[in-house]
């Protein structure tokens, strides 16, 4: 009897000391279940990329996707569902929760801190070659001179609409963040009448929307009729005109995450595969990313250079 009420009264104490424990053990036992022995992973994404990629799995598993034209898919889409078929085809086993939400550079923090394992957004390899020291860089999913950016405008801005050719597209102003090295750089080399440096993106969607300024770019969104929309933001891409970026794309993963240099082995494992079965080009060719040229001119043609990133 005596030794039941020692053996309850042990599990009370157990209990109460877990009810009072100390914020720094709260963390150390969150931190724990993202190691490595637990199969989930939490990642924070984009909420309007995430509907979308709802949208376009349409109750399938991303690794049963074997076309990737229909509706809803964006390259965000692609990239989402390119990333999660490497790691499997890699070895990586764990599964993902998704933590959607107006998610920008507080994702490169958490990436940085070793709070999240990867992007499922791939980086400019100038962006991520900055931040080598903490994050592993993939080979190219999308390699130079295959990137090509649709000029977004608000659908009753005639200035935008009209334009030809580049000297045209010099009057106008655009957006982005000088954060994105790329982008930042392309812009620049526009010969644009201004540029505004705006942080937040969907800040900078809502600028061009209320014609504040009058355009940004982003990726062709064929599936969408190349219009996008987020809650009352609607734009539209020219339709004849686009934008090459002279740069290429990769996936990159923590170095400070528990799971982050397995799930990179896995990643690269799986984008040889992917790559020699010729599964990223024909997904970004399928998706409308990389643009039928019949139809559209470039503004801007990248020359050919040596040496440059895969």
């Amino acid at each position: 009897m005596i030794k039941s009420v020692n053996r309850a009264l042990h599990r009370a104490l157990l209990c109460l000391c877990c009810l009072v424990a100390s914020p720094a053990a709260l963390a150390a036992e969150a931190a724990a279940e993202q190691s490595v022995g637990h199969d989930v992973v939490d990642m924070y994404i984009r909420d309007d990329v995430y509907a979308d990629y709802l949208r376009f799995l349409n109750g399938r598993e991303p690794l049963e996707v074997t076309q990737f034209s229909g509706d809803y898919v964006r390259r965000d889409v692609v990239d989402m569902v390119l990333v999660q078929q490497a790691l499997a085809l890699g070895g990586f086993r764990k599964s993902f929760t998704y933590r959607p939400g107006n998610i920008n550079f507080r994702h490169s923090n958490l990436l940085e801190q070793g709070k999240l394992l990867l992007s499922f957004d791939s980086y400019w390899y100038a962006d991520a070659k900055a931040k080598a020291d903490k994050l592993f860089i993939s080979d190219a999913v999308i390699r130079r001179g295959e990137y090509f950016a649709g000029i977004f405008y608000a659908p009753d801005n005639l200035a935008v609409a009209r334009i030809t050719g580049l000297s045209e597209l010099r009057e106008l102003s655009a957006v982005s963040t000088s954060r994105w090295r790329t982008d930042w750089q392309t812009l620049a080399s526009l010969g644009l009448k201004h540029v505004m440096n705006e942080p937040v993106w969907a800040s900078q969607a809502q600028m061009v929307n209320r014609q504040w300024v009058d355009f940004m770019l982003m990726p062709l969104m064929p599936s969408l009729n190349n219009e996008f929309r987020l809650d009352e933001i609607v734009l539209v891409a020219h339709p004849n005109l686009v934008v090459q970026f002279d740069g290429s794309r990769h996936f990159v993963v923590s170095r400070l995450h528990p799971d982050g240099e397995r799930a990179f082995k896995a990643l690269q494992s799986g984008l040889k595969q992917l790559r020699a079965r010729g599964t990223i080009r024909l997904a970004y060719e399928q998706a409308g990313f990389i643009p039928d040229l019949k139809r559209y001119r470039v503004l801007n043609p990248i020359a050919p250079q040596k040496n440059s990133p895969e």
